[in-house]
């Protein structure tokens, strides 16, 4: 698979890709049948929380793709590296890798937030998506020992790609303890990416977006 250019930033690291590139890392990976690919969003507010949480910060390190989700996490790379990128946000990869899944036949798999807004989301993608096979659902609010019954449901549904909603530092933290019993290529942590498919979180809107104004 090609890789792209990993960046030193303020003493964390982040992916010089802009979302094409990002969409190509996802086919490249379910096409070439690699297996636990991880692709974490890199932001301001995980650069400041990175600096003392050593623990997490190697979690980050070791992700296979970390997009730059954050306006000013992209100004950096550009006024201190010198680096030209555009901003990948989390959210927009994940409905981009959905409309690539059902392009491609590709099964996704959706865990996370509550059991509203798991089942709306679901709904509201298969609406957008008419192609798109979600082979699995299900919501973040599941006891330790329930898990492994969770992980059973996502290695039998058989999914390309896993989409975790369970918010930061637990998603990673999920992701790391059960990467290896996930049978998919691709595993990307979406945050409240469901929340705002769903509707019950508003983004701001795409004018503001796109003058990199979302954080305001």
């Amino acid at each position: 698979m090609r890789q792209p250019e990993r960046m030193n930033l303020l003493g964390v690291s982040v992916d010089l890709v802009d979302m094409a590139g990002a969409l190509r890392f996802v086919e490249e990976a379910i096409q070439g049948g690699h297996k636990g690919k991880v692709i974490l969003a890199m932001n301001p507010e995980k650069v400041v929380t990175l600096q003392n949480r050593p623990d997490l910060k190697a979690l980050f390190d070791q992700a296979d793709l970390l997009i730059p989700d954050g306006i000013g996490l992209v100004a950096a790379l550009r006024l201190l590296a010198g680096k030209k990128t555009t901003r990948v946000a989390g959210a927009d990869l994940a409905q981009e890798i959905c409309a690539l899944a059902a392009r491609q036949d590709y099964g996704v798999f959706l865990y996370g937030a509550s059991e509203e807004v798991s089942a709306s989301s679901a709904s509201i993608l298969s609406l957008r998506h008419p192609r798109l096979r979600i082979v699995g659902r299900c919501n973040g609010f599941v006891p330790a020992d329930k898990m492994e019954q969770v992980i059973g449901q996502i290695t039998r549904s058989k999914p390309d790609v896993i989409f975790v909603a369970l918010g930061s530092p637990r998603q990673e933290e999920w992701v790391k303890q059960h990467l290896d019993q996930l049978d998919a290529a691709v595993v990307q942590c979406i945050g409240g990416t469901l929340d705002t498919i769903a509707g019950t979180v508003r983004r701001a809107p795409v004018f503001w977006q796109n003058l990199g104004l979302e954080w305001a």
